[in-house]
């Protein structure tokens, strides 16, 4: 160690754990290169203190104490420490000198870090994107990037309670829509769970709560049931000198409310709430495992999976079955081998644990390849809302497992089509596709298969490739995305034909048409913006839906406001200068007119928060120009009895050019609703789903009880106008137990 880093042990107070595992570890960790980091993290976050108070240091040192329980190796443990140093303290260090002092890997794990971090966009959903897309990038780069992200994830999940309500809610829904899905892709599923336990004890308190009620409830009913199962199962495999290491459980709080939630269960109706694990050497001992358990117990029908034979794509691999014990109590039986038990607890990160060399780059290289795709696939070609339903379907949905006609095992996306199956096997089996057999009956192409149906491709070589249409049926973005590379290189000039005529529709919606040249001009300039050699290659690119027409479009106003505006101003006569002169008003934001006028300063009511749609009314107020209220608002009402007000009251209407051309029509207006239903542990989940769902903002919510039986909620939420109000409004009525729902008066 150099002498400005020498330092007697006290200065290593925390470290303690991390240092002690590394120490019996039968890895290789350079400790001198980890103390430095954990030093020099310890300097540059000196002064610096977490919300609750305690120093900073506490975090970075927890993130390591994690990734070293995962067996990462060192450069990851100095990359845990030093991860928030260039974020937080960027007139004290830089990539430069960690790279100096610690190695250009570990100043990359750092970078990838800080970039997921720096994101510059004002919109919160594309914030969103952009961060999720940056993480997927940096995974690519190298995974250990996301293993350290997810422990300081968990970390700062563990500490959450000190925060305040707004920010706890959306770290905790960011964590259960996009941290623990990635987790459990990985394979690290002990990470996983606390992440969803975590994240729903903060979404749904009280659901949480009255689970983890019923379980101790259902525990302390049966607390010796794993023990005395344990010890029969025990003395049966002694009998068949299985080595083994047995273990016992109950179900996870978020996995019980999560079964409750999807098949609409009550909690006595959970069969594996108990479980015993069964470890052994080799893959034939799990099946002889598995007869020794079928022998001792009645098993359930249809309670049977076998992930040996047919793993999961995040390498998880184990016999589950589910029996009945001789007290009459159902509980699940998992078999497996000790590697496989390390993947299943630590995925993808058990390389790095158990394995080195070449030969286990190559593996993780390959199990990773989903990302690279995802990565290849959404690189400039869709918009967020495509890129979020790829990401749904190709990392965070289950899967079904399909057999070829040789019998190979094929894992797709839950709801993927024949389609998406045919491009699974090879590019030129999906472009050559002309029909699909399912356990050797003709299908439609775009039915969905099951799990365990075995799937033949029909081809032709006189096939004149995939429809256009295919695009609107497949669901991964594998399948997309070969099919636009099949169009971009086999239909150029008829692509180029259709480019050309969706951006003449789009200049046609211009106040004033550009000529021809005007229109060659604009076109030609938004391709070199769009980093296109030549704009016959953006025609293409739109022709084969290869690039997100939003890009698009941004750039093409720009380039039309640039090239025709300057010259729309030049032919004006006199007799239009005047006339534009007498009509010309100047137009505010709020989108609203008062009597014939633009431009008045206004605020919308609290108490009835207008939408625009709604019959609106103008009141002049003493504080703050004129507020705005619904016709109808009980306000307004009971106002205009007392004619000392007449003289306040005003004329107004929303200003719907305004708000179409400002772009105003995207803004949200709050908009109360009030909602007796039935009590149901489920119910707020499903309201807050639901709204998630139509990507609707909740702003606030708050309960009241009704009765024994009812409760009310109130809920603020963001919407654009009355049309959108109204599709929540019914989208929320379809919710089990919701008697009725109305528009809210404060």
């Amino acid at each position: 160690m150099n002498n400005e880093d020498k330092t007697e042990r006290g200065e290593y107070a925390g470290i303690e754990k991390i240092l002690t595992v590394l120490e019996k570890s039968e890895k290789h960790y350079d400790v001198e290169k980890i103390e430095r980091a954990y030093l020099y993290a310890k300097a540059l976050h000196e002064g610096q203190f977490r919300v609750s108070g305690e120093p900073y240091i506490s975090h970075p040192i927890a993130v390591a104490e994690i990734v070293t329980t995962l067996g990462l190796d060192t450069d990851s443990i100095c990359a845990a420490f030093l991860h928030d140093t260039v974020e937080d303290c960027p007139d004290k260090t830089n990539l430069d000198i960690i790279s100096t002092r610690f190695g250009e890997e570990v100043a990359m794990l750092v970078d990838g870090l800080t970039k997921m971090k720096v994101i510059n966009v004002e919109d919160k959903e594309e914030a969103n994107m952009e961060n999720i897309r940056k993480m997927l990038l940096a995974m690519s780069k190298d995974i250990r990037v996301i293993f350290i992200k997810l422990c300081d994830r968990l970390h700062n999940m563990r500490t959450l309670g000190v925060k305040k309500d707004a920010k706890r809610r959306t770290t905790a829904l960011e964590t259960m829509h996009v941290y623990a899905p990635l987790a459990h892709r990985l394979g690290m599923q002990r990470i996983k769970q606390e992440l969803e336990n975590l994240a729903l004890s903060y979404l749904d308190p009280i659901g949480y709560a009255e689970v983890s009620g019923d379980i101790e409830r259902k525990y302390g009913l049966n607390q010796n049931f794993i023990e005395n199962t344990r010890a029969i199962v025990s003395e049966k495999l002694d009998e068949y000198h299985i080595n083994f290491t047995l273990e016992g459980r109950v179900k996870t709080v978020y996995s019980i409310y999560r079964k409750m939630f999807k098949q609409n269960k009550s909690f006595d109706e959970i069969y594996d709430f108990y479980a015993i694990r069964i470890i052994v050497d080799t893959e034939l001992e799990c099946y002889t495992a598995l007869g020794i358990i079928h022998e001792m117990f009645k098993s359930i029908p249809g309670r049977f999976k076998d992930y040996i034979s047919t793993p999961k794509t995040n390498m998880y691999q184990s016999l589950h079955t589910t029996v009945i014990g001789r007290d009459g109590i159902p509980f699940e039986v998992q078999i497996r081998t000790r590697e496989m038990h390390h993947i299943a607890e630590y995925g993808i990160a058990a390389h790095w644990k158990y394995k080195s060399g070449a030969s286990s780059k190559e593996e993780i290289d390959q199990k990773l390849s989903w990302i690279s795709r995802l990565i290849d696939t959404e690189d400039g070609a869709i918009d967020n809302e495509d890129f979020m339903r790829a990401l749904k379907i190709d990392i965070f949905s289950d899967e079904t497992f399909v057999f070829t006609p040789k019998g190979d095992v094929i894992a797709l996306p839950q709801n993927s089509t024949l389609i998406d199956f045919a491009y699974a096997i090879h590019s030129e089996v999906g472009n050559k596709m002309v029909g699909a057999k399912i356990n050797g009956m003709i299908s439609p192409i775009d039915r969905v298969p099951q799990t365990g149906e075995i799937i033949e491709i029909l081809t032709s070589s006189s096939s004149k490739g995939p429809s256009r249409d295919w695009l609107k049926i497949v669901k991964t973005s594998e399948a997309r995305a070969k099919i636009r590379q099949w169009f971009k290189k086999e239909k150029r000039p008829e692509n180029i034909k259709i480019g050309l005529a969706e951006l003449e529709k789009e200049l046609g919606k211009f106040r004033v048409k550009p000529t021809e040249e005007q229109k060659t001009e604009i076109i030609n300039a938004t391709a070199r913006r769009l980093g296109m050699a030549i704009p016959e290659d953006l025609l293409n690119a739109i022709g084969f839906n290869g690039i997100a027409m939003t890009k698009v479009l941004a750039k093409l106003k720009d380039e039309y406001e640039r090239i025709v505006k300057p010259d729309e101003e030049n032919p004006i006569t006199e007799t239009e200068q005047i006339q534009t002169q007498k009509t010309k008003k100047i137009r505010s934001n709020s989108g609203i007119i008062i009597d014939g006028e633009y431009g008045c300063e206004v605020k919308f009511a609290k108490c009835c928060n207008p939408l625009p749609g709604d019959r609106v009314i103008g009141f002049v107020t003493k504080g703050y120009g004129v507020s705005i209220h619904k016709h109808d608002c009980p306000n307004v009402i009971e106002s205009r009895k007392n004619p000392d007000n007449a003289d306040r009251w005003l004329s107004a209407e929303w200003d719907s050019e305004t708000l179409s051309a400002s772009g105003q029509n995207k803004a949200l207006f709050e908009a109360m609703l009030q909602i007796h239903a039935e009590k149901d542990i489920m119910l707020l989940a499903n309201i807050t789903t639901c709204l998630a769902d139509m990507k609707v903002s909740l702003l606030s919510i708050n309960t009241q009880k009704s009765d024994d039986t009812d409760i009310i909620i109130n809920l603020t939420v963001g919407c654009k106008n009355v049309e959108h109000f109204n599709s929540i409004m019914s989208r929320l009525k379809a919710i089990s137990h919701v008697h009725t729902i109305s528009r809210g008066f404060s």
